[in-house]
């Protein structure tokens, strides 16, 4: 299952989150609502992001508390947000970075599925407690899972905290459950890397800024060949 972050192309003080990919069930457990507490860490609707485990923690600067907090996740589609909505969908189908494909479904509201139940995943719930950094979900409402149960999760949504509080350029995995038994996630696979959080620096490019870029290149090439044709011309004229 995946994350791929990208800045906002609507404001330097939001990141764009693209949900994708699907796993089963490591566990039996329930993912829990924006209104728990932020204050005790559950595998059950989070994944560690433990340094040992990648190349650094996934907080770079305002970081959140031990005690944690919820950030609100806004669903992509908005009168505000037509930019990053095109940027999706210039990338589907077909490619993603690090073979990541994104679905066909990918602007929908962020939904994580279980089994034959779906809940949007309304905020995510980050923490740093020293042992590594801690990054989850919250459900609309609480959602029961067994153990072997299909999962998967797919949409895109905005927070509001920038890119330059995420270390960029980096891929970050889960710790699995064989780790330790209270981390997870047991939404997923119970193995390390069953979830994979990707960090990129760049915004998505807008088909019309790729169709902008090749007209001036093709303007400059015509330009530059009628340029020495001229000149060509002008030579055997002589």
């Amino acid at each position: 299952m995946f994350i791929n972050i990208y800045p906002s192309q609507d404001s330097t003080n939001q990141t764009l989150w693209i949900f994708s990919g699907s796993s089963t069930a490591g566990s039996s457990n329930t993912i829990r609502v924006s209104s728990s507490s932020t204050s005790s860490f559950n595998a059950g609707d989070s994944f560690n992001l433990h340094t040992s485990q990648n190349s650094g923690n996934i907080f770079d600067a305002n970081k959140p508390s031990v005690q944690g907090e919820n950030v609100s996740l806004s669903s992509l589609f908005s009168s505000t947000n037509t930019i990053d909505i095109a940027s999706v969908r210039a990338r589907i189908p077909g490619g993603g970075r690090t073979n990541i494909t994104f679905a066909a479904n990918a602007t929908n509201t962020p939904t994580i599925t279980i089994g034959s139940g779906s809940r949007t995943i309304s905020h995510l719930y980050m923490d740093e407690d020293g042992f590594g950094d801690n990054l989850g979900i919250r459900a609309s409402s609480s959602l029961s899972y067994g153990t072997t149960q299909s999962s998967a999760w797919t949409g895109a949504g905005i927070i509001n905290k920038p890119i330059g509080d995420f270390f960029s350029g980096r891929t970050f995995n889960n710790l699995g459950a064989g780790s330790n038994p209270n981390w997870g996630p047991w939404f997923a696979a119970a193995s390390d890397g069953s979830v994979r959080v990707v960090v990129n620096s760049q915004i998505i490019p807008e088909p019309e800024e790729c169709a902008l870029v090749f007209a001036l290149f093709a303007l400059g090439f015509v330009i530059l060949r009628r340029h020495f044709q001229k000149k060509r011309q002008a030579f055997h004229s002589r």
